[in-house]
Parts: structure tokens; sequence; C-alpha cells
């Protein structure tokens, strides 16, 4: 696959030290060979942390010191692109989606969402590492009719627009009464506190506070407090603080 990369300004660029590469996958011969792949690289780069689930990467420390997040769109089953606004807030380094899957509408929405490139994993070694090395150094890495689209997307400029659809996000965050957001706010600022105090501070039984936590993950699509929380951060439903429950 022909890529193209194109230099960006960036803060976070690399510079000398070596690049730090966090690895969210949940395939553990894969995440060995390229924690492998890494750490053997002539670059100057290393894996600083690895995780498996969408919890480990959204609570491990290393994640918020990487440079380049080097990140599978399906961990466990849980769908990563839709945690990568609160990646964003909490990590200053850039995510580069590494993936199996050929659905280069989820690859498009990936980079819609903040990933700074989309790499297959069929990809060649020294194409995974030169990927690497050029998102650490604030370059965006898409083949090119990807990076055409992305641009075409954000400018509105693409000939032949299609009609924009209903945003089914936005009708289910929609759907929520002023309580259930309220609801929703104080969980994502206090996340990581017992359920009894997020009660108590809402004024409501723990038993109210469940029955409406019910219909809050019914109406949005998520199972739990955890998804909740990426799904409300990366929804920009309140400012979320501290660390997430598994």
């Amino acid at each position: 696959m022909n890529m193209t990369h194109a230099a960006i300004a960036d803060p976070h660029a690399s510079g000398r030290h070596r690049i730090r590469v966090f690895v969210a996958e949940d395939h553990q011969i894969t995440l060995w060979g390229l924690s492998q792949l890494i750490d053997a690289a002539p670059l100057r780069m290393q894996v600083v942390g690895t995780a498996s689930t969408l919890c480990e990467l959204m609570n491990h420390d290393a994640a918020a010191e990487a440079d380049v997040i080097l990140l599978d769109l399906d961990l466990g089953g849980e769908d990563t692109s839709a945690a990568l606004a609160c990646l964003r807030q909490r990590c200053p380094g850039h995510v580069l989606v590494l993936t199996a899957a050929d659905d280069r509408e989820k690859h498009r929405a990936a980079m819609l969402k903040g990933a700074r490139g989309v790499l297959h994993k069929s990809a060649p070694a020294q194409t995974i590492l030169h990927a690497i090395e050029k998102v650490s150094a604030g370059e965006v890495w898409l083949d090119g009719a990807l990076l055409g689209d992305v641009l075409g997307r954000l400018t509105d400029t693409s000939p032949r627009a299609a009609p924009r659809e209903v945003d089914p996000d936005a009708q289910r965050i929609a759907s929520l009464t002023p309580r259930e957001r309220e609801i929703v706010v104080t969980m994502l600022r206090s996340a990581g506190a017992k359920q009894i105090s997020v009660a108590d501070e809402l004024h409501m039984s723990e038993h109210t506070l469940r029955n409406h936590l019910t219909t809050i993950y019914s109406k949005l699509g998520v199972h739990g407090r955890l998804e909740l929380h990426v799904y409300a951060t990366a929804h920009g439903l309140g400012a979320a603080r501290g660390r997430l429950d598994a």
C-alpha cells in the first residue's frame, strides 16, 4: 500500500529522546511480537507499557507518558474508537491505529475522532516502525485515498458530498432528561467513587440511582460505568476527572 504522510508542526515531536510507545493489543502473540519488534528496532524507541483491555488502557499511567499509542480498534470486543476523545484529554502522545479490519469507514471515523494514522496489521515490520517514527514526529500516516477523504470531510469540500445523515449518538443524547444528564455529569465527576457516595451527592437513594442508571445505559447503548464514562467523555457530556472503575 502506498502511504502518504504530511509534516505538521507539533509541540509533541519526539526530539532526541527515545520514542516511548504504548501498545494496546488483546492478542497476546501479536502484543509480544510488536513489543519485540519495537524494543529491537534500530530507531530510538521502546515499549513503555501494554494493555489488552480498554479499562487497562484508560487507567495505565504509562499511557499518559507515551509519545505514541499503538491502538487496536477492537480490544476484547470493545470498540476503542469511542475512547479516542478521552485518550486525547488524558494522553499528550499521538494515536496510531494498527488494525486487522478492512472497514474504511471505521478507519475514517478513527481519524476524525483524533487518531494520527491508520495502519493495517499486514504491513511489513519496517513500515510499522517507520509509521511510529513519523507519527511521533507529528506527521499523519494514511494511504492517499483515505487522507483525501478525511481532509474532504474536515473541510466539507469533497465533490458530490452525500447528504448528512442524522447522528444516532446525537439522538441518544437528546433522549436524556435534564435529571439524567445531571446524573451522567455527576458520575463523570465522581469517577472511582462508590455508587452510594454518588447517590448521596445527587440527594437520592442508591436504589433510585441504580434505576436511573439502568435507563441511562439503555438510552445510550452502554453497559456499565466504564462504558458510560468513555461514551460520555467522547461526546462532551461532562468534564471527567480521576481513575475509572473496572
